[in-house]
């Protein structure tokens, strides 16, 4: 029996030899693979690995002319340090590391470079998705360093008390600290880019007097002391469809019911609002003071001499957004400051200009037609939304000829020689930037009108009423009766003032208005 149990004994021990020798084997090797894996890891979190994929020419010269390179203390942040969570949750670091890189080199080896919209990619709206915020913090954890500024000081403060309940990013007032940008400027604006800060010109050149007006036709306006000049279109009045039909696709709640709204005629600038003319009015009334001013009021028109009227403070930063002055639209000013523009404008040509209300608006937009766009198509086909655009892209071709939005904007306002004018001679009535109007949003406007309104407008409201569509707006929402408003807190999250600013918005970009005329303040 002994030599039974010994014999059935044998395999055991070779078996066991065996699984000792698989078990070391497999260590090693397992050893080996993680050795290997980090290996990998360390070499993809390299500047260089970075750049493989990341080919545009500003990616590398950007970063090396930025403060995260070129600083006091000699220390330089790579391309991993900022773009991707902390090492402190591994988990969350390479989960973020593995799906961007595999994103970025599905980009890299199915798309041409050359096609990237690579100034897009800068902007704010598309960089906060790369930057995780406790990844600023995870290195700037004294927010009150020696020999930070006061302004600083206020603003840090501000982010302490209000980042989780407003959401505040770093990069919402520090975007140009990983990669250098000439145009981005953090700090309060001194004089107006471009110009002296004196705003000294030729006096020669100034308009000496405002554009008579004798007939209800186009005409230029001239505003003296400037050489400031653009075109007013007579908009004919008449008795239109307001708001959008139940069939139309996209449309919203507050665009019904449709009814009958009937208009005086008016004059409307052709285009929105210009730097050139809205630094005239900078330059003649900027001032230190954020209280408004006291308003006299004429036949319901704001009155004030030129020399009396507080024109806005400086803004932090340059509210062009770098993406050129001139006849672009101006940018980020509150309603508040738009109807000051108007005031003055009015002084100065003695002429009776305001924002136009939203019947006026939409009036205007659809140059008598009463489709979706006053030119033809149909929402459907150049919209982005639904699952199948993912797949399909959507036709742009002719929306490209007469708006400014998502698809031809490269995410910034663009001057007004890059659309067509509607059936009224009006360019950018739809894109470009979203248009103040007179009115308060109501979302049930519509619904308490009958019969047919003349000359409507809603006095009663928190925000006010914004047309158009902006740059980055899809097709659906630059339709001619899509409505929005103003969303005012939101639009001063990151402003640290106390009180906040009666003149700038810091947190939105595509926000302007065009000024209209009225026909009765002028002797025909």
């Amino acid at each position: 029996m002994s030599s039974f149990f010994k014999r059935n004994r044998r395999p055991e021990k070779r078996l066991s030899g065996r699984r000792g020798f698989i078990l070391i084997t497999g260590v090693i090797i397992g050893m080996f693979f993680v050795a290997a894996l980090y290996q990998t890891s360390v070499y993809f979190s390299t500047n260089e690995s970075c750049m493989m994929c990341h080919v545009h020419p500003h990616a590398e010269e950007s970063w090396r002319l930025s403060t995260h390179v070129n600083n006091g203390s000699g220390v330089m942040v790579n391309c991993v340090d900022c773009h991707l969570p902390p090492k402190d949750n591994t988990w969350e670091h390479y989960s973020a590391k593995m799906a961007l890189g595999a994103r970025d080199l599905w980009g890299y080896l199915t798309r041409d470079s050359t096609d990237f919209d690579w100034d897009s990619k800068s902007e704010l709206e598309h960089a906060v998705k790369y930057i995780p915020n406790k990844s600023c913090v995870k290195c700037h954890q004294n927010l009150f360093p020696e020999g930070v500024t006061d302004d600083a000081v206020t603003a840090h403060l501000y982010y302490e008390e209000n980042a989780e309940k407003l959401n505040l990013q770093c990069i919402s007032c520090h975007l140009d600290v990983g990669h250098y940008n000439p145009d981005y400027a953090h700090g309060q604006m001194t004089g107006i880019p471009g110009m002296s800060a004196s705003y000294n010109m030729d006096s020669t050149l100034f308009f000496k007097e405002a554009t008579p007006v004798n007939a209800f036709t186009d005409y230029r306006e001239q505003i003296p002391g400037t050489t400031v000049s653009f075109q007013m279109r007579a908009i004919e009045g008449g008795t239109f469809k307001m708001g959008s039909p139940e069939k139309e696709p996209f449309r919203n709640e507050d665009e019904s019911p449709q009814h009958m709204v009937s208009l005086t005629p008016f004059f409307m600038a052709e285009v929105e609002t210009t730097w050139d003319q809205y630094w005239a009015f900078y330059a003649e009334t900027m001032s230190e003071g954020r209280t408004p001013p006291e308003v006299v009021y004429e036949n319901n028109l704001k009155v004030m001499g030129v020399d009396a009227i507080s024109g806005p403070t400086s803004p932090f930063g340059y509210p062009d957004q770098g993406w050129g002055q001139g006849d672009r639209p101006a940018i980020t000013m509150t309603h508040y400051a738009a109807e000051t523009f108007c005031q003055w404008l009015s002084a100065k040509t003695g002429k009776r200009y305001r924002l136009p209300t939203e019947a006026e608006w939409e009036y205007a937009a659809r140059g008598g037609t009463e489709t979706p766009y006053f030119f033809p198509g149909s929402p459907k086909a150049f919209s982005d939304q639904g699952f199948l655009r993912n797949i399909i892209q959507p036709k742009t071709d002719s929306i490209s000829a007469y708006v400014i939005y998502n698809k031809n904007s490269h995410s910034r306002t663009q001057p007004p020689s890059q659309v067509l004018p509607n059936p009224f001679g009006l360019k950018n009535m739809s894109g470009n930037v979203m248009e103040y109007c007179a009115d308060k949003y109501d979302s049930q406007a519509y619904a308490k009108r009958s019969g047919v309104t003349r000359n409507p407008l809603v006095t009663g409201g928190e925000e006010w009423v914004v047309r158009g569509g902006l740059y980055s707006s899809d097709a659906a929402d630059v339709r001619s009766a899509a409505r929005n408003h103003t969303r005012h807190d939101d639009w001063l999250r990151t402003d640290p003032q106390q009180p906040k600013s009666i003149w700038w918005y810091s947190d939105i970009k595509g926000i302007g208005f065009r000024v209209v005329c009225e026909p009765d303040s002028l002797l025909f």
